[in-house]
């Protein structure tokens, strides 16, 4: 054999030992995998030690009835259960129908009369889905564990819940027999409508006695458990029907009921079931929405209705019934018509905290579900301007409120925009523009700080938008908003620019006396010189624009209208919607007007298209009383310049130089000195002309579709018509949504007489008169351009 290579012998001698190596590593492997295992299940086993010495004891009052969770006030005072005594009618077990009890085990516990308290297939089937899925995908709980649950425990799906659920669950069937558990089952288990047990739906639902239920009524109930909400008739009739088909068919399929008992008891449609709706409590609105909040966290709502829990909410009951009074009556407001609906939300300015929701005029609107404050989704018209249009100019650009924008005519992406009555002004200040509340400069800001800038601004204020067009600087959007979207993002404006989401609770306490915190972090979403600047300009609106009618006299308050344009398929005067939002630096308040369909028949008329400001402004007057409200509060980052005989904000470093003399040329001196003079002779002289248009507003006559009218105003303007006499008007812009809330003319005819609560004393008759009409205005020649930059005295900084 050559050098360097080994025997046989020694060749099998080295391949023995590799064997003998690999003999031992597989030991230590299976060992080291077994040590593991069984300190995993030491692990485990502790756990499940640990999970059961914590969970609570078995309390048999707890066991035997629903315990309905307390909703207390900001003032963490009682304000309602969130279901009555009368939501917890208790029968025994032999009043319960065969068909009702055997319609909830085939669909919530098939072997039940089998299993001792835990269902292994089940678990089995539902931890396959959990590992395929995620935990939590799938319940393997019986009717015993649901039980539990409902009276013990949380609905958190965790694994320290399951292991105390299974637990206590041994322990009820080992104290308790299957026929006590059932009938426990059945009367304590939610079933929407804050109804617990069969008895009670049976009267909530069908009007009924349990006893008379019949195979598809028992069928409906069975399937209610699984979502309460989700599968309720009055608000989901399809999904109830779906529903309680699959239940009808368990029941065939486990031999409860025949072929031809299932498909009659299916033919009946869900509808033909019911009984009418009942009216809720008098704090629907606001209970309702505390519901959905807490679900949208989360929450369980079988674990709101069953297990007792403490919410803490941030109510104002005296700011709630001053809403519902508003709305409800016409004490205040004399409202067209029954159909005319409303929404407002009322929240807190520097918290977000919801203090008041009037979620409809009629209590049993919000009864079929639909709530006008919070689930309402309409184009939100020129109340969208500083949101999409000026604040991020300012934000972004560092825009003043004299920067000046000219109003003309213009077309993008083939649409023709323009103001309500075809009028331009030519260059105009950011202030003026809010003011009369013009559509061509937010447009033209919006598209000069970028869609994308805007879309990113209107997100941080909770106003989240797929896409963004020109229209949606005049409130175009696709979808809409709620009231309670745009009292959010107005509310960031008195705030310094800080957002708060609004909320209704700030925490719950569960029976164990654990705490579970709810409120919002507060969002820095603009600059505190943004937030001032707007507000400043909103002050104008109100004060001098088209929002005077809500202005009220002693409180330092900003705000803006807003309305949508009439199709073009209706004639007559006025708008499809009207808004308006406004804030405090105590409150922030947004309220809509209109109806659920526009017809002939039923839209807004221009007379009472001034009910969102007369609410506005009824509710803020009462919450406002007796509190002091301080003005808002000018940053540093702002500074003030005055220009003419208006003072406008600049963003501190931004302002104008002022210009320096030049002693040596006492010649220029004397030049600007007779410039001085001679502009305050053209601005008095402006001013003459502005008192004399405003003497004498033509009334103008009911719109009614011409072709030859605007042909005529185009070619002879009437520049002595007023262009604003009393609120906004909807664009004419080709079917633009979201348009110029300056009303007609014949507004002047309308001094008030919707508003009948009359709040800060003003004269009766006069305390809403439309504001003067605006002065000067084009029809779109260019002959006559109001206040263009050049005519603008020299800008000098404010000494205040």
């Amino acid at each position: 054999m050559e050098e360097g290579y080994p025997s046989r012998r020694q060749y099998q001698k080295k391949r023995q030992q590799g064997k003998k190596i690999l003999k031992k590593l597989a030991i230590h492997t299976v060992m080291a995998f077994f040590i593991c295992g069984v300190l995993l299940m030491g692990v485990l086993a502790f756990a499940a030690v640990a999970y059961v010495r914590d969970a609570p004891q078995l309390n048999p009052e707890l066991l035997n009835s629903p315990q309905s969770s307390t909703i207390y006030d900001m003032n963490s005072k009682k304000v309602t259960d969130i279901a009555g005594e009368e939501y917890r009618k208790v029968v025994p077990l032999d009043q319960i129908p065969k068909k009702v009890q055997n319609a909830f085990l085939s669909v919530e516990d098939a072997r039940f009369w089998n299993h001792p308290g835990i269902d292994v297939k089940r678990v089995a089937g539902a931890a396959v889905a959990n590992v395929k899925e995620g935990f939590g995908a799938e319940g393997g709980s019986t009717i015993t564990q649901q039980l539990v649950k409902m009276s013990f425990l949380s609905s958190e799906k965790t694994i320290e819940r399951k292991v105390q659920e299974a637990y206590l669950a041994l322990k009820v069937e080992n104290k308790y027999t299957k026929k006590e558990i059932l009938e426990k089952y059945l009367n304590k288990v939610y079933l929407g409508e804050k109804t617990y047990g069969v008895a009670t739906a049976a009267e909530v639902y069908f009007g009924k006695s349990v006893e008379d239920l019949n195979i598809s009524e028992a069928a409906l109930l069975a399937g209610l458990p699984q979502r309460p909400s989700g599968y309720n008739p009055y608000n989901h009739p399809d999904l109830a029907e779906n529903r309680r088909n699959i239940v009808l068919s368990l029941m065939e399929e486990h031999g409860y009921i025949s072929e031809k008992e299932k498909k009659e008891a299916q033919s009946i449609p869900v509808e033909k079931l019911l009984k009418k709706r009942e009216n809720k409590t008098f704090y629907n609105s606001f209970t309702d929405r505390v519901i959905e909040e807490l679900k949208e966290k989360g929450i369980d709502e079988k674990e709101l209705f069953t297990q007792g829990l403490k919410i803490y909410t941030t109510l104002d009951p005296k700011a709630q019934s001053i809403t519902e009074k508003v709305l409800k009556t016409n004490e205040y407001i004399e409202f067209p018509d029954d159909q005319f609906k409303a929404g407002v939300v009322l929240l807190d300015t520097k918290t977000g905290e919801i203090r008041a929701i009037g979620g409809s005029r009629h209590s049993e609107e919000v009864q079929r579900g639909f709530n006008y404050a919070t689930q309402l989704k309409r184009q939100p018209g020129s109340t969208a301007k500083p949101v999409m249009a000026y604040g991020p100019a300012i934000e972004k650009l560092k825009w003043s409120t004299y920067e000046q924008i000219k109003d003309e005519p213009i077309e993008l992406n083939g649409k023709v925009f323009k103001n309500w009555n075809n009028r331009f002004h030519g260059n105009v200040s950011m202030r003026k523009a809010m003011q009369w509340s013009y559509n061509i400069p937010a447009i033209k800001a919006m598209m000069e700080v970028g869609t994308e800038e805007a879309k990113q601004f209107a997100g941080k204020l909770g106003i989240p938008l797929k896409e963004v067009f020109p229209s949606y600087a005049i409130g175009g959007f696709g979808d809409g908003i709620s009231p309670l979207q745009l009292a959010g993002a107005y509310s960031a404006f008195g705030n310094d620019g800080v957002f708060n989401e609004p909320h209704t609770v700030r925490k719950i306490v569960y029976p164990s006396g654990k705490e579970k915190s709810l409120q919002p972090k507060p969002v820095q979403a603009m600059s505190d010189y943004t937030a001032y600047m707007i507000t400043d300009m909103l002050k104008t609106v109100v004060e001098e624009g088209t929002g005077q009618m809500a202005h009220i006299p002693g409180l330092p308050l900003a705000g803006k209208t807003g309305t949508n344009e009439l199709p073009d398929t209706i004639r007559g005067s006025g708008v499809t919607d009207a808004w308006f939002a406004g804030y405090t630096t105590r409150y922030t308040a947004a309220v809509w007007t209109g109806y659920d369909e526009i017809t002939q028949e039923s839209y807004v008329r221009t007379k009472d298209s001034h009910n969102a400001k007369l609410i506005f402004k009824h509710i803020m007057s009462e919450v406002s009383k007796g509190i002091e409200t301080p003005d808002f509060t000018m940053p540093p980052s702002v500074e003030k310049v005055t220009i003419g005989n208006q003072v406008e904000l600049f963003v501190k470093g931004t302002a104008p130089k002022r210009k320096q003399l030049n002693i040596d040329k006492p010649k220029k001196v004397e030049d600007k000195e007779e410039n001085k003079q001679q502009e305050v002779e053209e601005t008095e002289k402006k001013q003459d002309e502005v008192q004399e248009e405003e003497k004498e507003p033509e009334q103008e006559k009911e719109k009614v579709p011409n072709p030859n009218e605007e042909k005529q105003e185009n070619e002879t303007p009437d520049t002595n018509k007023p262009e604003n006499p009393g609120g906004e008007k909807p664009a004419q812009d080709n079917q633009q949504p979201g348009e110029d809330d300056n009303q007609q003319n014949d507004d002047q005819q309308d001094t008030g007489n919707n508003d009948k609560g009359n709040p800060g004393n003003n004269p009766p008759g006069n305390k809403d008169t439309p504001p003067p009409g605006d002065t000067g205005g084009t029809d779109g020649s260019g002959e006559k351009k109001e206040e263009p930059a050049t005519q603008s005295p020299p800008p000098r900084k404010d000494d205040g």
